[in-house]
């Protein structure tokens, strides 16, 4: 009895109704369109600001998928020092995340190099740097062996379990990922978006690794998403998007694996995911023209670097309370001299103290400004 797709006799050929994504597809790349010439106008800095706003949340938000929660901060810092952007008072980061960052930045600004098993098992290597997947110790930079049964997908408590998925046995992977690799880099003609649908499918229901197979399939997506657009910036995160609807992805997901070789639902909701995640891509413009035009405003205005670095933290969104003393610490200065930046910004009206006075003052800039 066949119950998952990839044990038909037909398994890879995948089909799908053209004429029914036509619609959807060409509205995706209006929007694709739309969003890279709003990106286009800004200048280099600001397009490498919205860049590092979103592959902190791609990174975030694809490591949230699979129930993992990594600091934001470090994130930031981690992508910040390698698109050589300067930025004040962000943690170091773990190796962990910086294994994250590297995945993710190799699957977008290397995007044209061809895909090999050798580049995935060193992405996944990278996720792990420990060898370790929680306190379980897992086979990196390798396919998966079975070692400990068949791979499966399950929910629920011990004892309870729901198999959701069960992906082809390991003595298949060396073929099955040849298939993929093949077609992924050659093979007949595709629009590029459905490639990486595609792509996302497939490698996901081969499930080659014992663990990342989910974060290395949304990167795969990525690198033919950056194909597509011929590009190598991000400026939307399609793994945002994804775990605000992580429900329907796996409800979707599973009903694919578990049905015929049509994919064409599958393609139309990720076609669908996708348009919402360039309508995500908004809010981040919209922060890096709030910070365009504050720039604008104060063009002519003397500021110290300290001064520019606390207020670019503040403008990209800083969290909790800005006070003498984290003024301090951003800027690896003393207090006087935190104090002294501060006090010339509020007679410059930059700045306007918040309710609250003495030790607990804290402050914020002036929206009017902007």
């Amino acid at each position: 009895m066949v119950t998952y797709i990839h044990e038909r006799p037909d398994w890879p050929d995948f089909r799908w109704d053209i004429a029914g994504l036509a619609e959807p597809l060409a509205a995706v790349g209006r929007r694709q369109g739309h969003i890279a010439g709003r990106m286009a106008v800004l200048g280099f800095q600001l397009r490498a600001e919205a860049e590092l706003a979103t592959l902190t949340e791609d990174v975030v938000k694809t490591s949230e998928i699979e129930g993992e929660i990594l600091d934001r901060g470090q994130v930031r810092s981690s992508i910040a020092r390698r698109l050589g952007i300067d930025i004040a008072g962000l943690p170091p980061a773990d190796r962990h995340i910086d294994g994250v960052v590297d995945m993710m930045l190799d699957a977008t600004r290397r995007c044209a190099d061809s895909l090999t098993a050798d580049r995935l098992q060193g992405w996944q290597a990278a996720l792990f740097p420990g060898g370790r997947s929680g306190l379980a110790r897992i086979i990196t930079g390798a396919w998966r062996d079975d070692r400990n049964g068949s791979m499966q997908v399950v929910s629920g408590a011990l004892g309870r379990e729901r198999v959701h998925y069960q992906a082809p046995a390991a003595g298949r992977l060396d073929a099955e990922m040849a298939a993929f690799l093949a077609w992924f880099e050659g093979g007949a003609a595709i629009d590029q978006v459905l490639k990486a649908g595609l792509a996302h499918l497939w490698f996901v229901t081969i499930h080659p690794f014992e663990d990342g197979n989910g974060r290395i399939a949304r990167a795969i997506a990525d690198l033919a998403l950056a194909r597509a657009e011929n590009g190598a910036q991000r400026f939307y995160s399609m793994s945002a998007q994804i775990r605000q609807e992580r429900a329907a992805y796996y409800e979707r997901l599973e009903a694919t694996q578990k049905g015929d070789l049509d994919v064409t639902p599958w393609l139309l909701w990720f076609i669908a995911c996708l348009g919402r995640a360039i309508d995500g891509a908004e809010q981040i413009l919209e922060v890096v023209l709030h910070k365009a035009r504050f720039w604008e405003i104060h063009r002519d205005t003397t500021l110290s670097d300290r001064q520019r670095k606390v207020i670019n933290r503040l403008l990209d969104g800083f969290d909790g309370r800005l006070t003498t003393s984290r003024w301090a610490a951003l800027t690896r200065t003393s207090q006087d001299t935190a104090l002294r930046d501060i006090d010339d910004l509020l007679t410059r009206g930059i700045l306007v103290r918040q309710p609250g006075g003495g030790r607990s003052s804290s402050y914020s800039l002036l929206v009017e400004d902007v």
